[in-house]
């Protein structure tokens, strides 16, 4: 679940709001390459916004680079979003890395015990 509010009593409209969350998120590190985004209406729910306003957000961040759709498998953080390739992959491989430990049913405490774990023994 992504770390998103929306404030429906600020000025900036809910689409703004959305579309500089993720951007942040993204910048921060947060959302690496290759780290697949909830379905619009999924994230639409989950915020308490229209579809609409998601899919609006998603487009506009699909054009300037930042997410790639692919298809049916849904939509994605960019490889381009991090701008140095071996980033990309390394960023590719953690996600795919951690999708399947968790399809393992591991807990990300769990995960990450691994992760160092593993970074001491190399």
């Amino acid at each position: 679940m992504l770390d998103i509010a929306i404030d429906q009593s600020s000025q900036i409209p809910p689409f703004e709001q959305l579309r500089r969350r993720i951007v942040e998120l993204v910048r921060r590190d947060e959302l690496i390459a290759g780290t697949k985004l909830p379905t619009v209406r999924g994230l639409a729910e989950q915020l308490g916004i229209a579809p609409n306003t998601v899919a609006k957000t998603y487009r506009e961040l699909e054009q300037a680079g930042v997410l790639e759709t692919r298809g049916r498998a849904g939509t994605f953080v960019a490889a381009a979003a991090s701008g140095d390739p071996t980033l990309t992959l390394a960023q590719r491989a953690t996600t795919t890395y951690v999708a399947e430990l968790r399809a393992l049913g591991m807990s990300d405490d769990e995960i990450l015990e691994f992760v160092v774990a593993a970074v001491r023994g190399a």
